[in-house]
């Protein structure tokens, strides 16, 4: 997530990036804001799972059966924050219908909750426990995470697309009361789906990548050109 602050810095103002990658280990992110204390350190320890501070805000987010993307706007575009929110999460959408024709059931939250108010509740601390306006969703069920930061000339707008159900399995490394993680994971099976549960079978990640790639270029009908990184690699449009 370095590297998407990177890009966001370097980015030219005739530029959008677009990457997606993978965590190796696993990894919950805490948004911003979130403080290390609502994580059970020794436990992730002992696990072999990491955690890092995201530069954007939300909650608590388990990188493990998922494809993370980040996009690098440029500011100069004229593009509102809440305009590119709207975009990119409709461009998921198509890169999710080629990926699976037979999905459906596309929506997208139209609602914003009081994030102050939901992060004084114990699901508060879980990012896939609410939905912000604008995130995808399938039948009602979150299945794409997504956050932003403004820089001085960019927007940074990355966020998870939920493939696996180890998502699930962040509320063991809650700092909560086990009767409130017995609640907090019949939620989240409550507002949450992955790509296998739906459909049944195990994600192909590199079609999945070529899909989201393709989608986004189908909706803002444009071209990226793939871009060779020192450390990473991106799609550049």
């Amino acid at each position: 997530m370095d590297f998407d602050v990177e890009l966001a810095n370097k980015c030219a103002q005739d530029e959008v990036y677009l990457r997606l990658y993978q965590w190796q280990p696993y990894t919950i992110s805490l948004g911003a804001n979130q403080p290390e204390s609502d994580l059970l350190i020794d436990k992730l320890q002992a696990d072999g799972i990491d955690f890092v501070k995201r530069p954007t805000g939300g909650r608590a987010i388990l990188h493990a059966e998922e494809l993370t993307y980040s996009v690098v706007f440029p500011v100069s575009f004229g593009f509102t924050r809440d305009e590119i929110y709207n975009s990119i999460s409709h461009a998921l959408i198509e890169g999710l219908k080629l990926y699976a024709p037979s999905l459906s059931g596309f929506e997208m939250e139209e609602l914003q909750p009081d994030f102050p108010a939901l992060a004084k509740q114990p699901s508060g601390m879980i990012c896939f426990n609410s939905s912000a306006k604008h995130e995808v969703k399938i039948n009602g069920k979150k299945i794409v995470g997504s956050a932003q930061r403004v820089y001085k000339n960019t927007i940074l707008q990355h966020g998870s697309i939920l493939t696996g159900a180890l998502h699930r399995k962040i509320v063991d490394y809650l700092n909560l009361e086990e009767s409130i993680k017995n609640s907090l994971s019949e939620e989240m099976a409550q507002k949450t789906i992955e790509l296998e549960t739906i459909l049944k079978k195990k994600t192909d990640y590199e079609h999945l990548r070529r899909s989201i790639v393709l989608g986004f270029e189908k909706y803002f009908n444009a071209k990226f050109e793939k871009i060779e990184f020192v450390t990473s690699s991106a799609e550049a449009l």
